[in-house]
């Protein structure tokens, strides 16, 4: 980037705009001088003229009244026959500089108030000096004093008097390359930087040399018209805003030879699109009166204070709504209470094979000669008939058998 000149004149900041566009929209930044014609001087130099104007009270009309002009390009041009040879300015006023009036034998009707006027149409620039003449027939009283607003002459009867005017500002004295002279830039500040750190955009001259700095694609976005010196139209437009375009910005006019130095700033900022307007009619079944918002209205409105358009919309319940909270509500209690059944059955399962395996003890190996049996104590007893019925005939072999065999002592250790 380029930084902004800082060699040419301080400029006078002659108005200050903050300008908010859309995000992604084109942004046009108004930068046109209203004093200036920033055209060529294409009618030969006669736009610089000085004429000599007299507002006298000796007939009684106090009227104003035109006594000579000339153009810078031209002779000079004396209204009145009476004064054709008797008031004249110097032929190289233009020049020098002097555009004092000399009035010749002097009469008491030259008396009043004299003007000068210089006027630069193509810088409009507009210089006026008063003098006020008076005649007198004394020559002790002929001299010249200060009133506190404008030089007061007393001029002796008859004799010759110069009134002064003399302005030796380039402008009037001379021509310059206008096409060199007039120069108009364009410069960013990023937010927080300053003035005098700001980073150059675009370059125009007046002679059509234009120049644009930085990336490319900033140069692609940013734009002057190319009839900028003939319309006096130098606004700068940029296309498809982005949050990074936010900053100062500063057109700077710059007439050399007019002395002209303008400055006008712009604060851009970049703002979210804002929703397109409409009409939202919301309407339900069984509900109360539809709710109707009329977005236009709101946004239409200059003066309302708006940030983020942040509309809240209450719609009256009904006994629909009403019902289906409540079935969701119950829905979600039967879930709950289905869970917890199978969660209770799942712990009751669990306990219940606990206490079965507590019940069965551990089967051990034993070893019957550890085990010592006495027999001794045995003593026979009388076994009875026991009468009983039997399913099969098996069963009853089997029991018959064993009340015929009398009971043996077994010793265990044999």
């Amino acid at each position: 980037s380029v930084p902004a000149d800082a060699s040419n004149p301080e400029s006078v900041v002659v108005s200050v705009l903050n300008i908010s566009a859309v995000l992604g929209s084109q942004a046009v930044l108004p930068c046109k001088s209203h004093r200036m014609v920033w055209t060529q001087d294409r009618l030969n130099d006669r736009q610089r003229v000085v004429h000599w104007d007299v507002h006298s009270t000796y007939y009684g009309d106090n009227k104003m009244e035109r006594l000579c002009d000339m153009y810078s390009a031209g002779d000079q041009r004396v209204y009145s026959s009476y004064n054709q040879g008797r008031i004249l300015m110097p032929e190289n006023a233009f020049v020098e500089g002097n555009f004092s009036l000399v009035i010749k034998g002097v009469a008491e009707s030259d008396a009043g108030i004299y003007s000068c006027n210089l006027h630069h149409h193509y810088c409009h620039l507009y210089e006026t000096v008063k003098i006020q003449l008076t005649i007198t027939k004394k020559a002790e009283e002929a001299g010249e004093f200060w009133d506190g607003e404008k030089p007061v002459l007393v001029a002796l009867e008859g004799s010759t008097v110069t009134l002064p005017c003399v302005n030796r500002n380039h402008i009037w004295t001379e021509r310059h390359s206008e096409e060199e002279q007039q120069v108009v830039h364009w410069d960013r500040q990023p937010p927080g930087v300053p003035h005098d750190r700001a980073d150059r955009l675009i370059d125009l001259y007046a002679s059509g040399e234009r120049r644009s700095y930085g990336p490319l694609f900033v140069r692609r976005k940013m734009n002057v018209t190319d009839a900028a010196f003939a319309l006096g139209d130098f606004s700068l437009r940029i296309s498809e805003l982005e949050s990074a375009d936010e900053g100062t910005y500063s057109c700077h006019l710059h007439h050399h030879y007019c002395g002209l130095h303008e400055r006008r700033i712009y604060r851009v900022s970049v703002t979210e699109p804002v929703r397109e307007r409409k009409v939202v009619n919301l309407t339900t079944h069984n509900v109360a009166p539809a709710v109707v918002i009329n977005l236009s209205a709101f946004l239409s409105d200059p003066n309302v204070v708006r940030g983020h358009n942040v509309i809240n919309v209450i719609i009256p319940e009904s006994r629909m709504h009403f019902f289906q909270q409540l079935g969701y509500i119950l829905a979600t209690l039967l879930l709950f209470i289905v869970l917890l059944i199978i969660v209770v059955l799942i712990t009751r399962k669990r306990r219940q094979r606990g206490e079965s395996q507590n019940t069965h003890p551990v089967l051990k190996d034993v070893n019957l000669k550890e085990f010592t049996v006495d027999t001794t104590d045995l003593t026979p007893h009388k076994s009875e008939d026991i009468r009983l019925d039997y399913k099969n005939n098996i069963l009853k072999e089997k029991a018959e058998q064993a009340r015929s065999f009398p009971a043996k002592n077994i010793d265990l250790d044999k």
